[in-house]
């Protein structure tokens, strides 16, 4: 049965032909959120890793880190064609020069057919939109921006540091460039209602988006959500509950909206709760499941 969802996947499929898998990249940068140019602290869910390996402290270059990730891609899923996803932290946030040159090496190898690129929307400018807009004549680019939410007071309450404003000036930027535009969302968020999550939806729905990824607000040791949770300020959603929403959330989106992601991966060392969200294709089954028994679809009630 066709899915009821447009996938990566399946995206990609149709314009290479092929399985074409992302290769998680460490390119060892930071953000501004941390290093004190805004702030010290970060996003109260985001320990200090960011959503990293480490790999590049570790002294794995980005080639190293691609030659594992196609060797493990292959075996994996049979992937013919890559893309270099600079994951962790923010990756147009640094010298101009060293950004180049690590694009530059991870768009290396033939089959790196383009970049994706995990940034914030205060960490971009002119010369470093050109440069991607120029990869973006011979490569797929994606450059994904976080949001979270369509709140400004959500973004002061998770430490975001910037406003809602800044989003969209960023997305108003790389539009008409050629860049894909991919943005990150956040369901469960402290003091948000299901009223709060599809408001963001209908925003992101109506700003000419290209994708988008959708998180679970899981809590992770050593951050401002782990201090609320064990306070009991804070109260994780159930797996049923997450699972609404996100289809709730699907059907308000365009149709051609490319999702990236329907929730996260913790790593489970460093998970505090929800114990659930470590069964990810159990999530993923319900989800399909809900869809199924609503016999609804992503962009329904666009």
């Amino acid at each position: 049965m066709k899915s009821r969802y447009y996938d990566l996947n399946s995206y990609l499929r149709s314009i290479f032909g092929c399985r074409v898998q992302k290769i998680s990249l460490d390119a060892g940068l930071t953000c501004p959120n941390r290093d004190g140019s805004i702030a010290t602290g970060g996003c109260i869910y985001c320990n200090s890793r960011g959503s990293g390996t480490g790999a590049m402290k570790k002294g794995l270059s980005i080639t190293d880190q691609i030659v594992r990730g196609k060797e493990f891609l292959k075996r994996r899923y049979k992937a013919q064609k890559f893309l270099a996803y600079f994951q962790s932290f923010s990756n147009t946030y640094g010298p101009h020069e060293r950004l180049k040159d690590l694009y530059e090496e991870a768009l290396a190898p033939d089959d790196i057919v383009g970049l994706s690129i995990g940034t914030r929307p205060d960490c971009l400018d002119e010369t470093i939109l050109t440069l991607l807009e120029g990869y973006a004549k011979d490569y797929l680019v994606w450059i994904e921006y976080g949001i979270q939410s369509i709140h400004d007071r959500t973004l002061a309450v998770i430490n975001r540091g910037h406003d809602v404003s800044c989003f969209k000036r960023a997305v108003e930027a790389t539009k008409s460039r050629g860049i894909k535009i991919c943005t990150h969302v956040i369901l469960g968020l402290p003091f948000e209602d299901r009223g709060d999550i599809l408001a963001t939806a209908k925003a992101v729905a109506a700003m000419g988006i290209d994708g988008i990824k959708i998180h679970l607000l899981y809590v992770i040791k050593g951050t401002g959500m782990e201090k609320l949770y064990r306070e009991g300020t804070y109260r994780c959603l159930e797996q049923e509950e997450y699972a609404n929403l996100v289809c709730d959330f699907l059907e308000l989106l365009p149709p051609d909206m490319v999702i990236q992601r329907l929730t996260g991966d913790p790593h489970p060392a460093e998970l505090v709760a929800p114990d659930w969200s470590l069964r990810k294709n159990e999530t993923l089954s319900l989800i399909k499941k809900i869809l199924a028994d609503r016999d609804s679809w992503q962009g329904k009630r666009y």
